[in-house]
This record gives structure tokens, C-alpha cells and sequence, in this order.
């Protein structure tokens, strides 16, 4: 072995990770691998828990998407009770489910992945942020992307208490009704979102699909990959982040199994390699052949193309001509380009829009009928959300007194970590050649993580047995002992 490239740390992303690069003795790239290096853990220690705390704790497992942990934790409880929400209810938790996908998309795509764009992986890791982002459209404009942002943070917060860990959802409900003042102000603000929402898909239709260098990267071979997909669909096959059904599709775009989320262990399993902290889920009836595309394998994506892959349209108008408009430049779906995860990111950012203003404008959510209250003996649950960051599944089970003695998370970035890895691994074997990669060639590479909008705080909650461990004690610059276990 000639060399090893380390990327360390990954940035741009939440959470903690490293790209460790192999090369032969000629220089081209023998393998890597894209790792987690932290444990978050959040499946042992809530065990014992009352379940209806989970919806309290599971959401400080990040900072970022607390309110997709808060909505399917509070899924699982209702069905370890074997509550329905009153309608109103779940109009409410649809209202702040709706604003957490938009300050979420938001924020990724212009703080996250336009600086690869624009500037571009070129311009020096001191121009590849927001601040860049300053140069190439405007103060006004990006503060219009900060105001917009905080619009979704702020009806979060007006609906579930906190912007961030969000406390106001239940098992049967939510803790309250909307006001009719709160109603008011928080359809101010969604109008304002979908008419950014306008502005978005503008920006990348005529700034970023402008730039032939973009198009390329939007649509060449280098971060192509063709695997299934997976995500939720409502009763007409549409787009849905609350509820619905969980389809999967071929490479070819054929479904292959739909199914409630209740049924996941018959779909999905999961394995562990050794070299991360995360899991590898694939498909059951694939088999887990390894970090490989293609019809056989068991390789599946989330997140927000493959939402767009699963479905057959989008649930609002301007996003269905916004999807409309991606389809027909790709020529079709299932579109398997990794970066065109950032333009389905801004499709689904206005349907988000257009819900907003919707069950904004309904008076049901002002009914002060909002909990349905546990009668039964809690047992087990399975809860199930679109999260930004794709398919989110909280799974309990509780002995009779509704402590919780299991809990299974699996989490978005965690099924996409086997795609991660794959567009990691190709992007390092296209454009490193010499050995001698530079900033650019280095970022490129980073591209092929960050169009998946991994969350790694999320990503990482039970350690199978112990784990090696070293702890190195430093004094004046140097290692005096070094602790291990194995």
C-alpha cells in the first residue's frame, strides 16, 4: 500500500465523521471508507423509561432534526397505546412537521451543499460556505434564506414549544390546541416560505443548471448509482413526510413491496461491518452482498430523490410542476444522479410550503380537541416518518407497566450509509489518479457524502457487545500512557 488520504473531519454536515482513502503503489485509489467515529447510544439508556418520555428524549439525539424524532417517537407511543389522534390533532402535528422539513431543506441546500455549486469546489475552503454564497447572490438574498429559515425554526417552536426539542407532542395527541392568534401569525409566515420556496427553485433552475460545469456534475457518471429506493407514500402514491405507506422500487422503477411501517422487519435488515459505528440495513429479500448497486443487490436509498423515485407526484400543485420540470430534464425516474438529492430537496421544500399555507388557513387546527387519552394495556409500537433526511422508523416495545424494554431506531443517514460509502469510494476512484489530490479534487470527493444530508449525531445508538477502545493521556505535547481495551 503507497499511501493514505484522510479527510478528517468531514465538514459541512452535523455530526462527526472521516473519509479514509487507500491507494496502490501507482497512485489510483484501492479502496475507502467512509466512517463514524461517534456513539450516541440512545437505544440502551432509554431503556426502563416510561414510553411516554421518548418523545421528550429521543429528540436530543440532534439538534438539527429533533422535530422528525419528536413526530415518530410520538407515532410509536400512539401505538403502544393504540391511540388515534383526534383530527385536529394530527392537523397540528402535520402543521409543525411540515415547517420542520422546511427549515430543514433550507438550511441544508444554501448553508450545506450550494457552496459546491457555487462557487464550486474551486474557489478555497474560505469561499465554500454561506459567506461565499454572499459574493455570488447578494446580502439581500441570503438574508432572505437566514429570514425564511427562521420562519419555519419560529412556527416550530410556536406549535411544540421549542424550535429545538420540541416537548408538545404525546402519545394520543398534542398538549394543546393552536390559538386563533397563533394561526393567524404562523399563515403570515408560511406565505412567506412558499414564496421563497418560488425563489429556490428559481435560484437552481437559473443560477446552478446554468453553469455547464453543474450540469455535468448533475448528471455525469461520476456520482450516478443505480439501487433501489424507499419512502413513504400517502393512499394516491403521492410525496408524504407524516404518513402514509413505505414503497420500494427497483433500479428500474418497478415496485417491489408496499407496506406499512409495522412491517418493517419483513423488508429491511440490517448487518455491521468493522471499520464504523453505523449500520449497514439492506433488503431482506436482496440479501447483503456488500457496498454494490444494481438489481441484486440490497442496497436501498432514502432521502429526498428517492422519495421522488417511490412516488407517483407530489401532493400540491407548485411542487408538482416543480417535480414535473426535474423529471423532464432527467428524461424520466427513477433518476439515479446522487447530487440531484439537492434539486429534489427543493421540490419537496415547496410542497412543504404549500402544506404550511394550507393547514394554516384550516380553523380545525384552533379545535381544543387534541388528545385522545391511553384505556388500554401498552404493549408494542412502531412509529414512521419521512425525516429530512429520509425514512425515519421508532420502534418500542413495554412490559405492562409502559416501561420500555426495546427500542430500535432506524434512522435515515443510517440506511443511506451504504450509498454514502459507494459514492465516496467512486468519486475517489474517478478523480484521483496521480496520488496527489488538491483542495478541489478533495471537496469533489466530500460532494459525494453531502448530497445525502447525512446526520451522524443521529446515526449511531447501540454498541453490539464492547467495542476496541484506546485512550491516549497527553502532558507538554506527548503521550505518557496509553489505556486499552479489546
Amino acid at each position: 500500500m503507497a499511501k493514505k488520504i484522510s479527510i478528517d473531519p468531514l465538514t459541512r454536515l452535523e455530526g462527526h465523521g472521516k473519509i479514509d482513502i487507500f491507494l496502490n503503489d501507482d497512485g489510483t485509489v484501492q479502496d475507502s471508507y467512509f466512517q463514524v467515529v461517534e456513539l450516541r447510544g440512545f437505544e440502551q439508556f432509554c431503556q426502563g423509561r416510561p414510553v411516554e418520555e421518548l418523545p421528550r428524549i429521543t429528540p436530543k439525539i440532534c439538534g438539527v432534526c429533533p422535530g422528525a424524532h419528536h413526530m415518530a417517537s410520538s407515532k410509536a407511543a400512539d401505538a403502544v397505546y393504540g391511540l388515534t389522534p383526534p383530527p385536529a390533532a394530527r392537523k397540528i402535528r402535520e402543521l409543525f412537521y411540515n415547517a420542520h422539513i422546511a427549515h430543514s431543506h433550507i438550511l441544508h441546500f444554501f448553508a450545506l451543499a450550494a457552496p459546491d455549486f457555487m462557487p464550486g469546489p474551486e474557489a478555497g475552503p474560505g469561499k465554500r460556505n454561506i459567506l461565499g454564497l454572499v459574493d455570488e447572490l447578494g446580502k439581500g438574498a441570503v438574508r432572505r434564506v437566514l429570514q425564511n429559515r427562521g420562519y419555519a425554526q419560529k412556527i416550530q417552536g410556536l406549535i411544540a414549544g421549542h424550535p429545538i426539542h420540541p416537548v408538545a407532542s404525546l402519545p394520543g395527541g398534542m398538549a394543546g390546541p393552536v390559538s386563533e392568534k397563533t394561526r393567524q401569525e404562523i399563515a403570515g409566515m408560511a406565505s412567506e416560505i412558499r414564496e421563497f420556496a418560488q425563489f429556490a427553485l428559481w435560484f437552481f433552475e437559473n443560477h446552478i443548471l446554468a453553469q455547464d460545469r453543474n450540469r455535468e456534475l448533475l448528471t455525469g457518471e461520476l456520482f450516478t448509482h443505480r439501487t433501489h429506493y424507499m419512502g413513504l407514500v400517502d393512499s394516491q402514491g403521492r410525496v408524504n413526510f407524516y404518513d402514509g405507506q413505505l414503497r420500494v422500487v427497483t433500479p428500474e422503477g418497478e415496485t417491489m413491496a408496499q407496506f406499512d411501517g409495522s412491517d418493517y422487519l419483513e423488508h429491511l435488515a440490517e448487518t455491521v461491518l468493522p471499520w464504523s459505528y453505523m449500520k449497514f440495513p439492506y433488503l431482506r429479500d436482496k440479501g447483503w452482498h456488500g457496498l454494490i448497486d444494481g438489481a441484486d443487490s440490497g442496497v436501498y436509498r432514502v432521502n429526498s430523490l428517492a422519495r421522488l423515485n417511490v412516488a407517483d407526484g407530489m401532493a400540491t400543485p407548485l411542487a408538482q410542476e416543480a417535480y414535473e420540470t426535474m423529471r423532464a430534464f432527467y428524461g424520466g425516474t427513477p433518476i439515479h444522479n446522487t447530487l440531484a438529492f439537492h434539486w429534489a430537496r427543493l421540490v419537496e421544500l415547496m410542497q412543504a410550503a404549500e402544506a404550511l399555507v394550507d393547514l394554516s388557513q384550516d380553523p380545525e387546527v384552533t379545535d381544543t380537541n387534541v388528545r385522545s387519552l391511553p384505556e388500554g394495556r401498552p404493549g408494542e409500537g412502531v412509529g414512521v416518518v419521512e425525516a429530512p433526511r429520509g425514512s425515519l422508523i421508532h420502534h418500542y416495545t413495554t412490559d405492562a407497566n409502559g416501561l420500555v424494554k426495546t427500542v430500535n431506531l432506524i434512522v435515515a443517514t443510517v440506511q443511506n450509509n451504504a450509498g454514502m460509502g459507494m459514492s465516496v469510494k467512486k468519486a475517489a476512484q474517478g478523480l484521483i489518479q496521480d496520488g496527489a489530490p488538491d483542495e478541489a479534487v478533495l471537496d469533489m470527493i466530500e460532494m459525494g457524502y453531502r448530497a445525502y444530508d447525512p446526520c451522524l449525531a443521529c446515526a449511531t445508538h447501540a454498541l453490539p457487545g464492547e467495542s476496541d477502545l484506546e485512550v491516549r493521556l497527553w502532558h507538554n505535547n506527548a503521550v505518557f500512557r496509553t489505556l486499552k481495551r479489546s
